[in-house]
């Protein structure tokens, strides 16, 4: 009768489930490995978005310098400038004779870059523009350098300017944090139509 009682007390431990050991080891692996897939589920999804950022960014980039590009190469002249705010152009062969004045101004607490033109609405080139600055340059190259480069002189007023070097730089927040840049370095822009 004994052997009878023992078998049914060994099914029953059986059938009861895990242990408190067993219960705490696997409910300990389960988080580590839930926990391992949300981070790399986080980090898919930023490299994700980052990505798009950075296209964005890159189009507007190539988008604004094709548009300065044009607008300073068909100037005529600079007319003043604010050093890190501002350049104004004019181009007196536009329209008729009457001129066109182009104005290129960053705004930093917009953080935005916006060419204003003589009769026609502002156009905001870039957004989300932590910097842009800009020199300007002579007519005139450094004939005595050895170096392989041309290399032009500082100009110290508008109307000898013939060359503007502009950079900005632009970013963006991804999930709380700035993750991509896009910079233009060295874009140097000539005054094709200089009268002088």
């Amino acid at each position: 009768m004994k052997l009878h009682v023992r078998q049914a007390t060994r099914r029953r431990k059986l059938i009861i489930g895990f242990t408190m050991v067993e219960m705490l080891v696997s409910v300990g692996l389960g988080t580590l490995l839930l926990s391992g897939v949300m981070i790399l589920y986080i980090n898919g999804i930023r490299s994700f978005v980052a990505m798009g950022n950075y296209q964005n960014l890159d189009a507007k980039s190539c988008n604004t310098l094709d548009v300065l590009s044009r607008e300073i190469r068909n100037s005529t002249v600079l007319l003043s400038y604010v050093p890190s705010q501002s350049l104004t152009l004019s181009n007196a062969s536009a329209r008729n004779g009457l001129g066109q004045i182009n104005v290129i101004k960053y705004d930093p607490t917009a953080r935005t870059l916006v060419l204003k033109r003589t009769g026609q609405s502002d156009l905001t080139n870039l957004t989300e523009c932590d910097r842009w600055s800009f020199a300007i340059y002579n007519r005139k190259p450094d004939t005595n350098s050895f170096s392989t480069n041309i290399v032009f002189f500082a100009a110290t007023n508008a109307t000898d300017c013939k060359l503007i070097n502009m950079s900005w730089k632009c970013s963006r927040t991804v999930l709380g944090t700035k993750l991509n840049t896009e910079s233009v370095q060295t874009a140097q822009i000539v005054l094709r139509n200089k009268i002088k």
